[in-house]
């Protein structure tokens, strides 16, 4: 019952949204990227907003995490793939 419990605070306080993009492993791990990236700056704006962390300590994490993200992009999206080779036609 507490494992349920622990679950249901988790989908709560981090949920995720189903991916409904062109599917690529490169677009689903970018897509779980970007979501953890929304979830981040909301929780630091939601601190920062109640007095819990300094403007401009906030700023900075903010900062770090788009600097992450930009990574991830660059690392998932825009390497140039090699094509796919033709299979042969099935009989």
């Amino acid at each position: 019952m507490a494992d349920n419990n622990e679950e249901n605070i988790e989908r709560f306080l981090y949920p995720r949204a189903r991916f409904r993009g062109e599917f690529s492993p490169e677009h689903l791990a970018f897509d779980a990227n970007l979501q953890e990236f929304a979830q981040r700056v909301s929780l630091i704006c939601g601190l920062e907003t109640g007095g819990k962390v300094p403007p401009e300590e906030a700023y900075h994490q903010i900062k770090q995490l788009w600097r992450d993200l930009k990574k991830s992009k660059d690392s998932l999206l825009s390497e140039s793939k090699p094509p796919r080779p033709e299979l042969p036609p099935e009989e």
